[in-house]
This record gives C-alpha cells, sequence and structure tokens, in this order.
C-alpha cells in the first residue's frame, strides 16, 4: 500500500513533466531555436515590453524558452523574456522530495477544494515582485509588463499579479488554480484590479483538474478582477500550439505605446 501511494504523485509529476517536453519536442522539430535567437534581438535597454514565463513544477526556465519562438509578430521585436528557474525546495505531494518548485504543493491532483501553503506562495510572490520593480525601474512602463505561467507558475503568475500594488499589462494563466483563499482579496489594490487575466485550461487535464481552473471565476468575480476563461478540449497537463496563438494576439491587443525614452 505504501508503494502504490507513493508512486502516484510522482507519477502525476512525470506525465505532467512529459506532456510539456512532447509539445515542445512536435511543435519545435522543424523550428529550432538556438542563442543566435536572442543576439538578433534589440538589447534590453531598447525592450518596450517585457514578459515574464514562470514554469511548472519540476521544470527549468530554458526549457521555456522556445515558446518565444511562436510571437513572430513585428509588435515582439522590442520585447524583453525572461524565464527564471525555480529554486530546489522540498514538495510535499512528492513525499518532500527536492526538485525545483517556487512554492510548496501538497497534494496532486489539483482539486478545486485542494490545500494551499499560503506563507511559501506570499514567499515566492516577493521574488516575482522583484523582477518585476527592476524591469519598471529599468524604463518599461507597468502596462507593457505581462507574466504568464503554465501550472505551478500560472498558480504564481495570478498571485504575483493580483498582490502587485500597479496595474500591469496583462496576466496570463495556463492550467493553474488560485493558490490561496479569498481571505487575501482585501490586499488586492484598486490599481493591480485593472489587470486584466487570460486563464487557458484543458478540459482533460488529470493534474490540476478542470473543476481547480473554473473556480477561478467566482474569485475573480469576487475580487473585481477581469478574466477571459478559455477551456481546451480534449487538452490535458499541457500547453497548446493554439493556446500559444490566441496568447500572441491577446498580448498584442494590450501593449501599450511607450512615449518614453530609454
Amino acid at each position: 500500500m505504501r508503494t502504490s501511494t507513493l508512486r502516484k504523485p510522482i507519477l502525476l509529476l512525470t506525465v505532467a513533466l512529459l506532456s510539456t517536453v512532447v509539445f515542445f519536442v512536435i511543435f519545435f522539430q522543424n523550428k529550432p531555436y538556438s542563442s543566435s535567437t536572442s543576439a538578433s534581438r534589440s538589447p534590453d535597454s531598447m525592450a518596450r515590453t517585457f514578459i515574464l514565463w514562470l514554469h511548472g513544477l519540476g521544470d527549468s526556465g530554458p526549457a521555456n524558452e522556445p515558446i518565444k519562438t511562436v510571437f513572430k509578430s513585428p509588435e515582439f521585436r522590442n520585447t524583453k523574456w525572461l524565464f527564471p528557474s525555480a529554486p530546489p525546495n522540498p514538495v510535499s505531494c512528492n513525499y518532500a522530495m527536492v526538485m525545483p518548485s517556487w512554492f510548496d504543493i501538497r497534494e496532486l491532483p489539483l482539486t478545486a477544494a485542494s490545500p494551499n501553503d499560503e506563507s511559501s506562495v506570499l514567499k515566492a510572490v516577493k521574488n516575482v515582485h522583484a523582477i518585476i520593480d527592476k524591469e519598471i525601474a529599468g524604463g518599461i512602463s507597468p502596462d507593457n509588463v505581462f507574466i504568464c505561467g503554465f501550472s505551478q507558475g500560472g498558480a504564481l503568475t495570478l498571485a504575483s499579479v493580483l498582490l502587485y500594488p500597479k496595474a500591469l499589462g496583462g496576466g496570463a494563466v495556463f492550467s493553474g488554480w488560485v493558490p490561496f483563499s479569498s481571505s487575501i482579496i482585501s490586499q488586492f489594490t484598486d490599481d493591480a484590479k485593472k489587470t486584466p487575466i487570460l486563464w487557458s485550461h484543458g478540459i482533460d487535464d488529470k493534474t490540476v483538474l478542470f473543476e481547480a481552473g473554473q473556480a477561478a471565476l467566482p474569485f475573480l468575480q469576487q475580487a473585481g478582477v477581469t478574466c477571459e476563461f478559455k477551456a481546451y478540449p480534449d487538452l490535458g497537463h499541457s500547453i497548446s500550439n493554439n493556446e500559444l496563438q490566441y496568447l500572441e494576439s491577446w498580448i498584442k491587443q494590450r501593449m501599450q505605446n511607450s512615449s518614453s525614452s530609454s
């Protein structure tokens, strides 16, 4: 019984990681990513838009960098991307196994009623806010700051956007969940509530159940936050080409022209 119980959360984690890897292998097999892509971009000092991508549990930032090759519109020519990696932390749902993790997760699969470790979430939020503050101090308008994330990174995206004191360009959550209770809503500033949220979730997700994503709708409605929720049939715990293409158009529609100098 102990052995079979031990395998379940680790198996779910493995499936989650493999689903992300499979997407990248299939979608990018004819579109290889190389360091020359970064070299051809404008210097960071010329960036007018900043996109921060937060990966899922057990993943890494560099493994997600091919995502930016989907964004081919000229509007993204002066975009600065950042794909940080989570620090190694023990994760409760995997019997305290140490792995890249933004915060602790107590159980898998995640449902609408799953418990959250709010203290570790809030600690991770502070680190994300430090990244945002640095980019804004460097000259990028808050209106052109976009935070995106998958799974655990999606949950951290939501928390980071809602708890940031200023309105940002937007927050995009892929297969995520609400990582805290409604009692925290009182901490959201009026400006933070103006940040639009895009939520994308696969109906067949068996790791972060679709019901966990749907639970965000009444939470955000209570908070007074605008959310566009998109359900993807036949999609499990992964990111699809359709989701990323829609994200590109969604961000492009919200980009603001910057009149400030570098």
